[in-house]
């Protein structure tokens, strides 16, 4: 079995991004699951690009996006992605998408098809702050959980896919009044929810 685990690159003025560091920390093994790690650039348009060439190339089992959402107060697994960009902040590239489809003639939404409530079990049962969302936002962490669904419905492969949020770093909150959890509890649980996953497969 083979899993693809992405985070993203900095982005909006921080220094670090607590999900990269997280998914950088795992093993290349993990209960028998060959874990593929790869940093997403926070860029609407090399999303769009590079995913679809990673998944086609690779074919995992399990695609597991992981991406920072600064003022969430827990580890959030995603539900539904929507197939809109809209921002009011630009990406890395300078884009600022409004209004604009993810692909055009897609569908609407796609569901996580990751056992969401059970990545959120295991990760409350290890005393970790976890809960569901069912909204991934419009930014590029929406377009990269959608991206993947999409890729994988069109061509027909049978991996899951899902999106986890991770919260500020204390490190990222020292200079601002915003929730914020310990990088190594954001490791363990990154870690906890591809085992959790990919025991669920």
């Amino acid at each position: 079995m083979k899993v693809l685990v992405t985070g993203f690159e900095p982005f909006g003025g921080e220094e670090i991004n607590p999900s990269w560091r997280a998914v950088e920390t795992l093993p290349d093994e993990l209960n028998g699951a060959t874990i593929l790690r790869v940093q997403l650039p926070v860029s609407f348009e090399r999303v769009r690009k590079i995913l679809p060439r990673l998944i086609a190339g690779e074919r995992p089992d399990i695609v597991l996006l992981t991406g920072q959402a600064g003022g969430r107060p827990n580890i959030t697994v995603e539900r539904v992605a929507i197939n809109v960009m809209d921002s009011t902040m630009p990406d890395n590239d300078g884009l600022k998408p409004e209004d604009e489809p993810v692909f055009e003639g897609a569908p609407d939404a796609y569901f996580a098809t990751i056992p969401v409530k059970g990545v959120v079990r295991a990760l409350r049962n290890a005393g970790i702050p976890a809960g569901i969302s069912n909204t991934a936002g419009t930014y590029v962490c929406n377009t990269a959980m959608f991206t993947a669904l999409h890729t994988i419905a069109v061509s027909g492969m049978e991996a899951k896919a899902g999106f986890i949020h991770v919260p500020f770093s204390h490190e990222q909150a020292l200079d601002k009044p915003r929730p914020s959890m310990a990088q190594r509890t954001i490791n363990e649980a990154i870690r906890l929810a591809v085992e959790t996953v990919v025991g669920a497969r």
